[in-house]
């Protein structure tokens, strides 16, 4: 069962983390993590996005890993978490912390599958998209118990040019 969110990709981003966190993700963005859309460190992921307004986000927490169903989106990540508190924050980079939404999962390390599809058409309409669904940038984000690995681009998409 997900749970739904819309949440404000400030800066071009979605962050993970854990509650207990100091969520210091100043430093995780390089040339390379930008084309990933992926920034890391050991407690904190930020989940780069095509639009920098609301996006649809969905929350999936899972016991174990799921099926691999990237043929469905445009872009989609993985990485290890490590939630010592066993609670996942997720939230936009600006929002308030102490609203934001929290999932408990065992503590320790996770792994997280970020999907992202509809990116062309949420690119095209840039500050509008979130005003439809079908221009709307949707984040499926899929968390479950799994020792550390490292960081892998499952799938990529490049905005085309204009």
């Amino acid at each position: 069962m997900a749970t739904n969110l819309a949440l404000f990709a400030d800066y071009f981003q979605i962050h993970l983390l854990d509650d207990e966190a100091d969520g210091d993700l100043s430093d995780v963005w390089t040339d390379q993590s930008i084309l990933d859309g992926l920034g890391v460190t050991e407690d904190a992921l930020a989940i780069g996005t095509a639009v920098n307004v609301t996006v649809a986000v969905a929350v999936h927490i899972l016991e174990a890993q799921p099926a691999d169903d990237s043929d469905d989106f445009d872009h989609v990540v993985e990485a290890s978490l490590n939630l010592m508190s066993g609670r996942l924050v997720v939230l936009g980079c600006t929002d308030y912390f102490p609203d934001a939404a929290r999932f408990d999962l065992p503590a320790g390390w996770v792994r997280i599958r970020a999907s992202r599809r509809n990116l062309a058409a949420a690119a095209r309409a840039d500050i509008d998209s979130y005003k439809a669904p079908e221009t709307t940038e949707q984040l499926r984000l899929q968390a479950w118990p799994a020792p550390y690995s490292q960081p892998h681009i499952v799938k990529r998409w490049a905005q085309p040019s204009a």
